[in-house]
Order: structure tokens, then C-alpha cells, then sequence
């Protein structure tokens, strides 16, 4: 799956969050072997020194710290549309999946997985019911929620998608719990079974994903499914290779002024910040 380097000039940065993780130290040192600068912020803000760059920025952490720092920077944040999941056909994500609001989510009478599409607004898990959600008192009412039935996955995997193709990937649970590992004896089957949602996210007709995103699947009991999609400059690497990881993230996260056009609809609504 290894594959040449996306091409990226010299002059580039990759900045940092400043709590970085396991990911943010493998692609410092990926970026160092291509002679590209890794910054890691001292504090969430944008770094004054890179403010104007000559060179672009790129950017890799969590979407706090991509909407504290992006709006600054001029950068263009990849993420997947919110009803994607949704969107698909139930063959690809072996559930029934509704996209809809939190005020409807608590209405729910029934167990169902209830996650924020995007960003960690409340915890993503089997809830009870609608009562078990958070209220209005803490969240509002048209806060955009995923609300799909329950479905175990024995084996879970993810995958950094560049034009639609899998550069990267790797395991990172079994049963529910954090397993991290390559993709190992699974690996044919993972990567059929992505052609297929890859395909069905390029088609005319099917939902659609950004140049470079991340797409988690998974092994049921009944079968392949598609777990969720993310957007990958927030995206953990697991045991992915450095290289693939970081090829996307540049392309997820980088200077609006060289985003591509079919790129525009995906952009992040990046507030303006104020100190």
C-alpha cells in the first residue's frame, strides 16, 4: 500500500497541537525526512512567526485546535458531509442510518447508537433511549446527530483516503476495544471491501467525500460495514504508515488559496476567533 509521497514543497510547515499525540510525533518525523518544517504550537493560538508565511501552513489536531488556529491561517479543513453515513446504501453500512437533530434523537424510545457527526459534542455510544442524551439545558435542540441501529463490530479499521484510493491503514479495535495492529490477515478483504464504498462515494449519484479524508470500517457478524468517515487532520494513525497518514493530512488541511474546487463543499465553517 506504500505509495510516492504526494508532492509538497520545501518551504512547507506542518503545525502542531500543542498536547501532541502518538500521530502528531510520527508525522514531525515524516515530515523531517522530506525536509518539511514540524511546528508544535506552544499554545492554542496561531504562532505569530507563521502568520504570513511565505510557505504554506498545514495543520494536524483536534478540531478545537483546528478552528482556534485555521481562520488565521488561511487554511482550508477537509471534513466529510455530516449525513455521508446516511447516505449510503444499507449493503455498505449494515445498519439503518438516519441523520437528524438532537431534539429528535430524544425523542427515541428505543437502544441507539447516537454520535455527533463530526465533532465530540457529546460521548458517541449505545444509549437506552433519547432521555439518556444530553438536554437542552446543555446542548441545542438542532445540534446534528447520527442516529443508526445497534451493530457489534468484531474487528474494526482505518483507513487515510487521497483521491480515492487508501494510502494508509491499519486495525485499531476488536470487540469495542482498542486494538492496534496492521491490517494483517484481513487486509484483502478491508481493501475490496473500501473499493466498494470508495466507488460508491465517487459515483454521480452516491454520497460524497473530500480529496482526502479518513474512513473507518468494520467486520460484523453478518459481514463488512462502514463504521464512520472523519476527517483526517483529527484522525489518530494507529499503526497506519507515517508517510500515507501524512500524505493525507497535508491535503486535508492546508492554504485555502491551493484548495481544488471540487474540494469547496467539504470546507470546515471555521469561526473567527477573538482575544
Amino acid at each position: 500500500m506504500r505509495a510516492t509521497p504526494a508532492a509538497v514543497t520545501t518551504d512547507a510547515v506542518l503545525l502542531l497541537a500543542p498536547r501532541i499525540n502518538e500521530t502528531g510525533l510520527q508525522l514531525r518525523t515524516a515530515a523531517g525526512r522530506r525536509g518539511l518544517r514540524a511546528y508544535t504550537a506552544r499554545s492554542w493560538q496561531a504562532p505569530q512567526e507563521l502568520l504570513g508565511s511565505a510557505g504554506p501552513v498545514h495543520v494536524y489536531g483536534g478540531p478545537l485546535f483546528g478552528d482556534a488556529v485555521g481562520r488565521a491561517l488561511g487554511l482550508a479543513l477537509l471534513e466529510p458531509p455530516a449525513d455521508w453515513l446516511a447516505e449510503l446504501p444499507k449493503e455498505l453500512t449494515g445498519r439503518r442510518v438516519a441523520s437528524t437533530t438532537l431534539a429528535e434523537a430524544r425523542r427515541l424510545r428505543r437502544p441507539a447508537f447516537v454520535k455527533p457527526p463530526a465533532d465530540k459534542a457529546f460521548a458517541a455510544r449505545v444509549y437506552p433511549d433519547g432521555t439518556a442524551l444530553p438536554g437542552p439545558e446543555l446542548l441545542d435542540d438542532d445540534t446534528p446527530v447520527l442516529v443508526s441501529e445497534v451493530v457489534r463490530f468484531r474487528r474494526e479499521y482505518r483507513l487515510f483516503v487521497l483521491d480515492g484510493s487508501v494510502r494508509a491503514a491499519s486495525r485499531y479495535a476488536v470487540d469495542g476495544e482498542l486494538s492496534v495492529a496492521p491490517l494483517g490477515a484481513d487486509g484483502a478483504d478491508v481493501l475490496a471491501f473500501a473499493a466498494d464504498v470508495l466507488a460508491a462515494s465517487g459515483a454521480a449519484s452516491g454520497p460524497a467525500l473530500p480529496s482526502a479524508v479518513v474512513v473507518d470500517v468494520g467486520a460484523t457478524d453478518s459481514g463488512w460495514a462502514v463504521v464512520e468517515a472523519n476527517a483526517a487532520w483529527a484522525s489518530g494513525g494507529y499503526a497506519a504508515d507515517p508517510d500515507g497518514v501524512l500524505d493525507v493530512v497535508l491535503r486535508s488541511a492546508g492554504p485555502l488559496a491551493q484548495l481544488p474546487p471540487a474540494d469547496r463543499s467539504f470546507l470546515r465553517d471555521l469561526p473567527e476567533v477573538v482575544r
